[in-house]
């Protein structure tokens, strides 16, 4: 009964009554190995094919809590002037009675900044299909006989875009994206007769920078931000430090916080009863030959839930197509 308590109260809080309102775009905290999940105009940064998969296991010991994959895969399809990258991206999420799959195509245009060609700006557009599902079965209600939620399995297909650009140069990178432009008031994914819950798809902007510094030959430092904002609830900040040794095995940190940006609905924490730090996590990323890799991260929350849950789990593997008959300029370390 502890656990279904809780899986309830954490879906009340992401989903606030009487209007059910979606929470933040499925959440990894190693989006800093393969950022197209939150940019679209990252799509062919490494000028090779680059494919990964990714399972997360959000709040593990909670039932209901969200568990996570994702499939991608992009690179350039210009060979010669490496000024187009195409990438596609397959996401499952299951919270609780929600379960969401969507797949997304990402186009990037890249603009040679100078001679060199070590500066590029893209500019990134994607298009994708979401299917969602609800199992009306799975709610659990003190009244058996409450008209307001439904039993019923509802299930939509719904289409959006995202937008993004993304700059880089071989010290450091700077992008800001949106996800879900086509945000409106009738864009809603399910909603009962009666108006009495409903849950949208709403917009969400990420920005996100960073840089590599050297600190020896053969050790790199290589911190780096990033902000999300649905513009309707809390902001949220990830700060990561990562260091790489012999440019093989990675090893850092992230803390995950709330942070103020404009007032808002949510903007006072003390009133909402929210705490702004929410977690620390520990990554860690091994190359296991030059072009496969794996990576590992674990999520401790910070705020009250961490005193219900054992953590959060992720796991990566990814794997780089060598290229063929010519050697990258610059190595990619973003």
């Amino acid at each position: 009964m502890k656990k279904s308590y809780i899986a309830l109260l954490v879906f009340a809080m992401l989903f606030k009554a009487p209007k059910l309102i979606a929470q933040q775009e499925i959440q990894f905290t190693q989006y800093i190995f393969n950022t197209v999940s939150v940019n679209p105009a990252y799509a062919g940064y490494k000028e090779q094919w680059f494919v990964q998969m990714a399972l997360r296991n959000q709040w593990a010991g909670i039932e209901g809590a969200p568990k996570t994959g994702q499939f991608s895969i992009d690179g350039i399809i210009s060979p010669m002037s490496r000024n187009m990258g195409l990438g596609l991206q397959i996401t499952s999420d299951k919270l609780g009675p929600q379960l969401a799959t969507s797949a997304y195509l990402n186009y990037a245009y890249r603009l040679r900044l100078n001679h060199d060609d070590t500066e590029r700006l893209s500019f990134g557009l994607a298009a994708g299909l979401g299917q969602y599902g609800l199992d009306g079965s799975k709610f659990s209600t003190v009244n058996q006989h409450d008209t307001a939620l439904s039993n019923a399995n509802l299930d939509v297909w719904k289409w959006n875009v995202r937008l993004g650009v993304y700059y880089y140069n071989p010290r450091w990178y700077a992008g800001i994206s949106m996800m879900n432009v086509l945000d409106d008031s009738e864009n809603v994914l399910f909603k009962s007769d009666s108006d009495d819950y409903s849950i949208d798809q709403r917009r969400h902007m990420y920005f996100i920078t960073g840089a590599v510094f050297d600190l020896s030959p053969n050790f790199k430092w290589r911190p780096s931000i990033l902000i999300k904002d649905d513009f309707k609830g809390p902001a949220s900040l990830d700060v990561n430090t990562m260091f790489i040794f012999n440019e093989r095995f990675w090893f850092g940190a992230s803390y995950r916080t709330g942070l103020k940006l404009w007032d808002k609905d949510y903007t006072d924490f003390s009133a909402q009863k929210l705490k702004i730090s929410n977690a620390v996590s520990g990554i860690v990323q091994f190359y296991l030959s030059e072009n496969f890799r794996v990576g590992y991260s674990y999520d401790y929350m910070l705020n009250n839930l961490g005193n219900h849950e054992s953590g959060s789990h992720e796991l990566t593997l990814g794997y780089t197509f060598p290229l063929q008959g010519r050697r990258l300029i610059s190595p990619r370390f973003f």
